[in-house]
């Protein structure tokens, strides 16, 4: 079942979240979210954009929500796109269905343009946004430090 998250849902998406903080370069994020900061940001998000959760069996498998691009207002109509799937759940279609649910979600609400943006490398998180139509517009090359290196993003776009 696919539902709209509410900040209830903060302890489980929080702990769907955090393992990609603390272990991978996937999120820029150098500590751990805490379920009431998660709720807070949940909060914010549905303030003007859809933020979404798979759930089975009572659990929450994964999560998807768009937010601001830029703050400047002529970027009101662009959204940066976000997808989190929990540990032992991937390649499952939870990722893809979220995301065509997201993306059919920001069209009904006259989003022009979003954009996924992807710290590399990534194989996962591109073959997923390339299934669903985003092409690859940018790669800016060691924007992050993380784990003692460097990482490079790439932005993903698709019109909606």
């Amino acid at each position: 079942m696919i539902r709209s998250a509410t900040p209830s849902d903060a302890p489980a998406i929080t702990a769907i979240y955090n393992p990609y903080v603390i272990e991978t370069a996937i999120s820029f994020e150098m500590e751990p979210v805490t379920p009431e900061d998660m709720a807070a940001r949940i909060r914010k998000i549905l303030q003007g954009y859809p933020w979404i959760v798979l759930e089975q069996d009572s659990a929450i498998l994964g999560y998807a929500y768009a937010g601001q691009f830029k703050e400047r207002s002529a970027y009101q109509a662009s959204v940066e796109t976000t997808v989190y799937v929990a540990a032992g759940h991937h390649k499952q279609g939870i990722g893809r269905t979220l995301y065509q649910e997201l993306l059919q979600e920001l069209r009904a609400r006259g989003f022009h343009t979003a954009l996924g943006i992807i710290a590399l490398p990534n194989e996962g998180s591109v073959a997923l946004h390339e299934s669903q139509g985003f092409s690859k517009v940018a790669h800016l090359p060691e924007v992050g430090w993380k784990f003692g290196q460097w990482v490079d993003v790439g932005y993903w776009s698709l019109l909606l």
